[in-house]
């Protein structure tokens, strides 16, 4: 019998060794969605080393002529069925293809307002990430953003690879530690420029750039972790392949779960209407006052026909 031999080493991506780890956060003080810590049994997979980039997505269109969300003509019957019941119908000049770009506040705002800082940007997408004036032609080796849920399913099915479950993003990206806050130990990257591409100074108005960048990175600029992975805090917002729910790891509390493709449904109570994937990783905009979220129990939803300008992913095969 011919045996077909198998491409060993994937290009750009790393093998994560199948194992047993504790999931969630397991130190108090943390979001409550992250809690309680369970037993999760994964089998072993490749992994992007990094954020697909803008080049491999350029590629990726390129080569199959596809069309984002961000760029597509707003369907307001399919848009306002993620929206709370009765919401009016905005006018023709503003229902029009585009994305949410953040822009710094002039100073001290409420943080329980994200109005304050996030736009939608007619003309925004993955091409032109800030709007319709701006471009990434010095940008390809930075993360591709502007990713609605569809557009990075699209991306892995043309490459033979899919999105990682949020189990399988969070057993590479503590990279072998067990009990500690990020990716690569306990100390806080508040304190240092080198960890992550996180947000120094004060939200959302003083960037102080400590880590030479307010804005996505080029990938690999950061000390990767244990399984040499890069950018697994901070940077980008990473799309995984499960359902985002608020309550799900209460509901599977004592139980052993082997491979999870996580929750059956759907459930967010700051935006109940909406169809949510998990996010992982946090990004450029995380801060300690307002979205810590650049360690591996982090978790957050995002609704799948979103794109912003810090929402990015990365994949992974069998």
């Amino acid at each position: 019998t011919e045996i077909k031999k198998v491409d060993k080493y994937p290009t750009g991506m790393v093998w994560i060794e199948g194992g047993s780890f504790q999931m969630g956060a397991h130190i108090k003080g943390y979001y409550g969605r992250e809690y309680p810590q369970h037993q999760v049994g994964l089998d072993g997979f490749w992994m992007d080393i990094h954020e697909v980039t803008n080049a491999q997505y350029k590629a990726f269109v390129e080569a199959t002529n596809y069309l984002t969300v961000s760029e597509r003509v707003v369907d307001w019957e399919e848009l306002k069925k993620e929206l709370p019941p009765n919401t009016p119908k905005p006018h023709d000049s503003i229902l029009q293809p585009g994305s949410l770009v953040f822009k710094a506040s002039n100073g001290p705002v409420n943080l329980n307002n994200i109005s304050n800082w996030w736009y939608w940007i007619i003309g925004a997408n993955w091409k032109h990430p800030q709007g319709p004036e701006s471009t990434i032609a010095d940008k390809m080796d930075h993360p591709v953003v502007h990713i609605a849920y569809e557009d990075a399913i699209a991306y892995c099915e043309w490459a033979g690879k899919r999105l990682p479950t949020e189990a399988e993003w969070e057993f590479a990206a503590k990279g072998g530690l067990v009990k500690k806050k990020y990716t690569w130990g306990d100390e806080d990257a508040k304190n240092r420029g080198d960890l992550a591409n996180i947000y120094h100074g004060d939200f959302p108005y003083n960037n102080t750039a400590l880590d030479n960048y307010v804005g996505t990175a080029p990938v690999m600029q950061f000390i990767p972790n244990g399984y040499q992975i890069y950018d697994m805090s901070g940077n980008v917002w990473e799309w995984c392949s499960d359902l985002f729910d608020e309550n799900y790891y209460k509901e599977i509390e004592g139980t052993i779960c082997k491979n999870p493709i996580g929750s059956k449904k759907s459930y967010n109570p700051r935006d109940p209407y909406a169809t949510e994937r998990v996010t992982k990783g946090g990004s450029f905009l995380c801060h300690v006052s307002y979205c810590y979220n650049y360690r591996p129990s982090a978790r957050e939803g995002s609704s799948v026909d979103t794109g912003m300008s810090h929402l990015g992913f990365r994949s992974v095969k069998n």
